[in-house]
């Protein structure tokens, strides 16, 4: 490492120490004059990849460019009109007809398990895998099968669409997963009993913050389980990103730093360069990362987890999911 690279990297490591500058377009705007635009236009022609959360926000920029590089594109959204809206402006903006809606709410292992079903009917492998829905909400919810909805989208449904999708996973060649997680997971950690506040009184933003540690964790259990497959799997953050989903969420937050929040395509920014850039896999499988460097998990101490409670915070997700320890394994 040169002195130049030396001095970026000292930059780099003091503004992540920082809050307010390392998550906001601040952080974008000093860091990304160092980055090659090229690594982000590699060809993705003859990929599949799949994407929750695709009709807006951050799921929807990755999924335009996606489609501009010839991937074969899955946009997995809840609202089908939105969807529909979606995949017909993705497809005008990039002439890729190689587009496809699948109406599936993540928060529902019925509806993710039906997808799978169709899914592999007409694919046999998955090159890439976005879970990227996410929700925050200010009181208690429960889905029809009565799992609090945050740990539901946020965290089961990615962990049962994932080892559902893992077969199709195993026929690519160096399949990636990559899992959206936040900064908030830093205030988090890991709970084993009671992720779904059924004993403690709700607060939507802990809520938020301990799914997203939940994804950090398991993003590392596959990693652990994926040794020597070719699939590599990331979790990362997108900083303080100005999406439709954060400002429904938090209106109040959001309004008074609105100017300092990161455009979508900024805060996609590290979600694209993963999903394409082949030097990734030098860095290994299970990193967490944000603007384009993997990053500390944890923040003085606060929110450790050992591997043996990831462990068990993996099984209690399979018989929530009502996935068999065993299918959720790798063969």
């Amino acid at each position: 490492m040169n002195i130049v690279e030396k001095i970026k990297e000292r930059g780099d490591n003091f503004l992540d120490k920082t809050l307010i500058m390392n998550a906001s377009k601040i952080g974008y705007l000093l860091r990304e004059p160092s980055w090659a635009p090229s690594d982000t236009w590699v060809s993705m022609t003859d990929k599949v990849c799949v994407i929750t959360g695709a009709n807006s926000g951050l799921g929807r920029v990755v999924s335009t460019r996606f489609a501009a590089l010839g991937a074969r594109v899955y946009l997995l959204c809840r609202n089908e009109e939105r969807g529909k809206q979606a995949r017909f402006e993705i497809i005008n903006r990039t002439q890729n007809l190689d587009v496809f809606l699948e109406t599936v709410d993540v928060s529902s292992p019925e509806s993710i398990r039906s997808f799978v079903e169709r899914f592999s009917a007409k694919e046999p492998h998955v090159d890439l895998l976005v879970n990227n829905a996410g929700v925050l909400e200010m009181s208690r919810k429960k889905t029809g099968k009565g799992i609090e909805l945050t740990f539901a989208t946020n965290t089961l449904g990615p962990f049962l669409l994932t080892n559902l999708l893992m077969p199709a996973l195993q026929r690519a060649d160096k399949a990636r997963v990559i899992n959206m997680s936040s900064a908030a997971m830093y205030f988090a950690k890991l709970s084993l009993d009671d992720p779904q506040f059924q004993r403690r009184p709700y607060f939507g933003p802990l809520a938020y913050a301990e799914s997203k540690r939940a994804v950090v964790e398991l993003t590392q259990c596959w990693a652990r389980r994926l040794q020597g497959t070719g699939i590599s799997v990331h979790a990362m953050h997108p900083g303080w990103a100005d999406t439709r989903s954060a400002s429904g969420a938090m209106p109040r937050f959001v309004a008074p730093i609105r100017s300092l929040m990161r455009t979508p395509e900024q805060g996609a920014d590290t979600l694209l360069w993963l999903a394409v850039n082949p030097r990734v896999v030098e860095y290994g499988s299970g990193q967490f990362w944000f603007d384009r460097r993997p990053r500390e998990t944890h923040r003085l101490g606060f929110g450790r987890s050992s591997e043996a409670e990831s462990e068990s915070f993996w099984d209690l997700c399979c018989e929530i999911s009502g996935l068999e320890p065993e299918a959720a394994s790798i063969h």
